[in-house]
């Protein structure tokens, strides 16, 4: 319609632009991109009237802040933000609770106060989605005693939510004027000597707000504590706080996930005696649960009584478990034979799918196997391959030793625009380690080295490899690594290694190294019998050698004096 000229009315384009915003992928940026598309022709024309039916509106504008949010685009949230009124669209009660999910995001819960105020002071209408949104944004930080605080005073029927958050913030904002956070909320910066707001009305927590709090005890390993949730709800007087299907599925989620499923099985029960028919994410989790404990025949036993007894048809997620489930008790036959049988049901893959199937090759050794799936990955129009699928190309390989076809696919991944990532280095690692080719691993660290920004004395600093970006090491990587190199007498770069180890907060295993050291390394240079010219050539090396056994604490040329495990004469 935009090449041919058309400019659709705004409720079409903005449900395609807040579709967008939630899927993922590229669909925020794709979001984004359609409403800059489309605003650059609305303001092309001097005369609003012509565009009326086009012009974006508040819920237009709420898709993209979404879009933003979902991007983390703080800086693009804040021009959109500004531009509402140019159009006469006013932020309404959803903007700021898309405000909430960026504060969130961006890591500033001292700011969730002042967007409950600004909704207050402005007289916008709140809503109660708008307190389900603070309590969800506390949980996701973790802060369950927060949440709890909400949840009671909407229980006790208090209107000061406000002094609440303002009694549990233990960071005051950042005064910083350049912060885009001060711009949206220019109520932040304020002194705390005042009376916060109180809520227009008063509010009570319905299911929904439960079962979010629930969600907070489940992720925090609280079973007992969501379990007496559920009994609360059930004692309610109204009936929006009953517990509903999801509310069920929460409490069987964190039973599954405690591995207690003889309990979770019960719960089920009870849904459907109470007449909450349970649904297909219900089954997924408890099919999740039988998986991870290994109780495949469990499993397979819950996926017949899903189909013939509930009437629920499994869906690609419910395979996507199965697969990985086969994958735990070394099944990639079984896993294969559910990837099948989802295509010849009608069910079509999903990226999961592909790389859980490709994960069940590499885990059993079988890289070309893993390879095929790759390819009818790119040629099956409706997944993207990303940097999952690529990582599993590469372990495949590596669980082999067969670092060569390693390299070429990382070669190739990078030719498709992808760059290696931790994964990609811990499985070329892996490999090295396995193939014993410790030179394969200095040329390896040189690339991490520089994608870290460590400068070592004595380099040039120019980057060997500008196009790639930073990269956060992890122990795993570093610790295969600096094992190969102390292994290969490369102490040197075993010290590097080290050294970044610890310049990012990693405890270095001196234990291991200095047993490694001592069974492999501890009569290296003892030979009285080299020639002066090998001794020379080696003197570089012996150096390295009395420094990492300085680091390590072993005797060394460093020391004044040598220890002894036995008293001297006279002592």
């Amino acid at each position: 319609m935009l090449r041919s000229g058309y400019l659709p009315h705004v409720k079409a384009w903005s449900s395609v632009v807040s579709r967008l915003a939630c899927l993922g992928d590229d669909g925020p940026s794709e979001a984004v991109r359609l409403f800059d598309s489309i605003m650059k022709r609305v303001q092309r024309f001097e005369d609003p009237t012509i565009v009326s039916d086009s012009k974006p509106d508040t819920a237009a504008y709420n898709a993209v802040l979404n879009a933003c949010t979902n991007m983390g685009e703080r800086t693009k949230f804040l021009q959109v933000f500004d531009e509402m009124s140019q159009f006469g669209a006013e932020p309404d009660v959803l903007t700021y609770n898309i405000m909430i999910k960026l504060c969130a995001r961006a890591d500033r819960k001292e700011l969730l106060v002042s967007v409950l105020e600004r909704i207050l002071e402005k007289g916008i209408q709140l809503c109660i989605t708008t307190l389900h949104s603070l309590v969800a944004a506390y949980v996701g930080f973790g802060d369950l005693e927060t949440a709890e605080k909400i949840v009671q005073a909407m229980r006790e029927g208090r209107r000061d939510i406000c002094k609440i958050l303002r009694e549990s913030n233990s960071k005051t904002p950042d005064q910083n004027e350049e912060d885009i956070f001060t711009k949206l909320l220019p109520n932040s910066n304020r002194e705390n000597d005042y009376d916060p707001p109180l809520l227009p009305k008063l509010y009570t927590p319905n299911s929904r707000i439960y079962t979010t709090l629930m969600k907070g005890y489940m992720k925090a390993g609280r079973v007992n504590d969501t379990i007496r949730t559920l009994e609360a709800m059930r004692n309610q007087e109204d009936s929006a706080s009953h517990p509903d299907h999801v509310t069920y599925t929460t409490v069987v989620s964190a039973l599954a996930k405690a591995g207690s499923m003889d309990k979770a099985r019960q719960v089920l029960a009870e849904m459907t005696r109470t007449g909450v028919p349970a649904n297909r994410i219900t089954y997924n989790i408890l099919l999740k649960g039988y998986c991870q404990q290994l109780q495949i025949d469990k499993a397979k036993e819950l996926i017949r009584e899903m189909t013939d007894n509930a009437g629920i048809v499994p869906d690609v997620v419910s395979y996507n478990i199965l697969i990985d489930g086969c994958i735990l008790v070394d099944d990639s036959a079984g896993a294969l034979s559910y990837f099948n049988e989802m295509r010849a049901r009608g069910i079509a893959p999903s990226k999961i799918s592909y790389t859980t199937l490709m994960k069940a090759f590499a885990v059993s050794g079988q890289p070309k196997l893993a390879y095929k799936v790759f390819d009818e990955m790119t040629k099956d129009s409706r997944v993207k391959v990303d940097i999952v699928a690529w990582n599993m190309l590469v372990e495949g390989y590596c669980r082999l030793g067969l670092v060569e076809e390693a390299k070429k696919i990382v070669q190739k991944m990078r030719e498709n625009g992808f760059y290696p990532n931790v994964s990609t280095y811990g499985s070329l690692a892996n490999g090295i380690a396995l193939a014993r080719k410790p030179g394969e691993a200095l040329l390896l660290w040189n690339e991490i080295k520089d994608r870290c920004g460590m400068k070592i004395e004595g380099e040039r600093e120019a980057s060997k490899f500008p196009s790639l970006p930073p990269l956060k090491p992890d122990e795993g990587l570093l610790d295969t690594l600096a094992d190969i190199c102390v292994r290969a007498a490369f102490f040197r770069k075993a010290l590097e290694i080290v050294a970044c180890m610890e310049e990012y907060g990693i405890a270095p295993n001196k234990t291991k190294y200095t047993r490694i050291y001592i069974e492999m390394h501890s009569r290296m240079f003892t030979s009285k019998h080299a020639s002066k010219a090998r001794q020379d050539r080696r003197s570089d090396r012996k150096k390295a050698a009395e420094a990492f056994k300085f680091w390590l604490g072993l005797p060394n040329s460093y020391y004044g004096s040598e220890w002894r495990l036995e008293p001297a004469d006279g002592d």
